[in-house]
């Protein structure tokens, strides 16, 4: 089931410029999806290789790494944490019982255990995380850092790449990641532009696959979508009632394309899961997170190159009348033992397998991550509080080198002591499997922020 939302008319009955502009202005569905399309020409590349996809599994809010991949059962027992290490498939690879499908496929990922950074602001973090790096990063606060934002790395996946009229080269599953009631920034083009924005959809267990920023007339319900006839005739009349300008007119043209994208049947059985099999959905979980694992392989199986799944928008947890985020400062364990651990486990797992059962994995690469980890050292309220001075990280598929980990962690988890790494190296390694690398960044007036970590590649 597709959910579209609604475009308000104005006094007159006609859908104004400024509603047209601001529905464009919300994704990669209107504007950016339509001056993505309208450069399709300017940006026709030759003798380009097969492309590869990356999956970014994001664990907004951060998860604990002494409570997932780097547990530390000889430590005391206020940083330990009362769950015991379980073998996996990798000899002398354990890694936390409460992820036991994990444990089994872990010949098949690699985790880092020594990712690190500046700051522990979930804002600045998760912009680091996102781009690599900390300019144009907003605090919790409000404060800006200095410096241009950087595009996400799905951005300058759609940047080096070029446009595509089959499926958006960049695509974020979830709504716009938040601390508190503050966006954060770093999600999309940056100082690319919002060409380069991420084409949002997301999952919602009642009402199935939503395109939440994109807004069309009134009248035309998701059933009204079956009808290309209406939908154009509706286009045509939107059109008329434009400025007669080149630049509206080709505006208008591209918006068609782009609207076009999403009435295609092939797009729309893309992004339609009633096409996959119960016994699928069910493998991946019928929360939000796993069907939102599945619709990502789905995308990449459609032409998608990036695909970020949100594991969820606000950094709080239900509790904190958030929607499921990683930032439990109190309750940690109760919380992660009802929700995140299975559900992490379930999702990630199947998407491994399904990826290695259609013959996608050599061509994906899986990144799951958060903004930062959590204390080594629970707090008075039996939570974990944030931490960015080491966490970790699992990366998988792609061709990359598996069932291994890299850098190590102290005896308390605090701060690593072999091969220290960053955000930017993490997906400088993802980029460089798909054909990004610092030729290609550099031909796209981009800077290198990271370098391919070596055991991977």
């Amino acid at each position: 089931m597709l959910r579209i939302g609604n475009l308000q008319k104005n006094g007159t009955g006609r859908v104004s410029r400024r509603e047209l502009i601001r529905a464009g202005g919300l994704s990669a569905c209107g504007v950016s999806l339509a001056d993505l399309l309208r450069h399709e020409a300017a940006a026709a590349p030759e003798n380009r290789p097969r492309p590869k996809s990356v999956i970014l599994l994001w664990l907004w809010g951060g998860p604990s790494h002494v409570d997932s991949f780097d547990m530390k059962p000889n430590a005391p027992v206020e940083y330990r944490g009362p769950y015991a290490p379980v073998s996996t498939t990798v000899p002398g690879l354990q890694i936390c019982e409460m992820l036991p499908k994990l444990a089994q496929r872990a010949h098949r990922y690699s985790i880092i255990r020594s990712l690190h950074h500046t700051s522990n602001d979930h804002g600045i973090a998760g912009t680091i995380g996102l781009t690599g790096a900390d300019t144009g990063a907003i605090s919790l606060s409000g404060q800006t850092m200095a410096g241009s934002l950087q595009p996400a790395f799905g951005g300058v996946v759609s940047r080096v790449l070029g446009p595509s009229t089959q499926m958006p080269r960049f695509m974020t599953l979830g709504g716009h990641l938040h601390q508190g009631k503050r966006a954060i920034a770093g999600e999309g083009g940056g100082q690319l532009g919002t060409l380069h924005d991420p084409f949002r959809l997301d999952y919602d267990p009642e009402q199935g696959v939503r395109i939440p920023d994109l807004d069309l007339i009134d009248g035309l319900s998701p059933s009204g979508l079956d009808s290309r006839e209406r939908l154009l005739t509706a286009m045509d009349s939107l059109s008329a009632r434009l400025d007669r300008s080149e630049v509206m007119d080709r505006m208008d043209q591209f918006y068609q394309q782009a609207f076009s994208l999403l009435t295609d049947s092939r797009a729309r059985d893309v992004f339609d899961l009633k096409r996959e099999a119960e016994t699928v959905r069910r493998k991946f979980g019928r929360f939000r997170f796993g069907q939102c694992c599945l619709l990502a392989r789905r995308l990449i199986e459609g032409g998608s190159r990036f695909v970020q799944v949100n594991w969820s928008s606000h950094v709080e947890p239900v509790e904190d009348t958030g929607d499921g985020g990683w930032d439990m400062h109190d309750r940690y364990f109760q919380q992660f033992q009802d929700r995140h651990a299975w559900m992490l486990d379930q999702a990630a797992s199947a998407l491994l397998d399904d990826l290695e059962e259609r013959g996608l994995i050599d061509d994906t690469v899986v990144v799951a991550v958060g903004e930062f980890g959590r204390t080594p050292k629970i707090n008075g309220k039996s939570g974990r509080d944030h931490w960015h001075q080491c966490y970790s990280g699992l990366i998988a598929g792609g061709g990359l080198q598996s069932g291994q980990v890299i850098g190590e962690s102290d005896k308390l988890a605090n701060h690593p002591i072999v091969r220290p790494l960053t955000p930017a190296d993490l997906f400088a390694t993802a980029l460089n499997q798909i054909g990004i690398g610092t030729t290609q960044l550099t031909a796209s007036g981009l800077t290198p922020l990271g370098s391919p970590i070596e055991e991977l590649v």
